[in-house]
């Protein structure tokens, strides 16, 4: 019997471990190839489709598939697209953002079933973003003014990814795999 429990237990984490690299493919594809590098200023950023994926993942996978998802999918866009001084940053604000999208939507067991909640979770997420981002650019600018420039970027941004996420969520969440 201890040998099937073992079996089973290995198979689980098995699934885990693609699973979970799967998904930072998905949304490190979706940012490397679906980007439009916005012309607000030299920091302006980029629109991608990786934090519409983000957004999804972390709604219907929960809170620690969508930080990891965000933090290793988007670090890696960072470090094979030429922006590799900003991946240790990304790595932390989007796998922050993964992780609070996640736990509100999953909080009290609604498992990221509730439309109005989803989309709060992905607006209460935004500011851990753009916090994330201001203090990296503080850093790297050595200003605490020029980050400034990058929030309307990051705000299309992320309104983008709201935008698509939320209709993408309540069509899988009718599938019944995503059940």
């Amino acid at each position: 019997m201890e040998n099937i429990v073992t079996s089973v237990n290995s198979k689980n984490k098995t699934f885990q471990i693609i699973l979970s690299a799967m998904l930072i493919s998905l949304v490190f594809v979706s940012t490397l190839f679906l980007n439009i590098r916005l012309p607000i200023a030299a920091n302006g950023g980029l629109v991608h489709l990786g934090s519409a994926m983000l957004f999804i993942i972390s709604i219907i996978f929960g809170p620690k598939k969508g930080a990891i998802a965000g933090a290793f999918g988007m670090g890696l866009f960072d470090l094979v697209s030429g922006w590799t001084l900003w991946a240790p940053f990304t790595f932390i604000a989007r796998g922050l953002q993964g992780y609070v999208i996640g736990k509100i939507a999953w909080s009290f067991h609604r498992q990221g079933n509730y439309v109005l909640l989803n989309s709060f979770a992905i607006i209460i997420s935004i500011p851990v973003m753009l916090t994330g981002y201001y203090i990296c650019e503080a850093i790297l600018f050595q200003s605490w003014i020029i980050p400034f420039t990058s929030i309307p970027g990051n705000l299309v941004q992320n309104t983008v990814g709201l935008l698509i996420a939320i209709p993408v969520c309540i069509m899988l969440k009718k599938l019944p795999l995503f059940k």
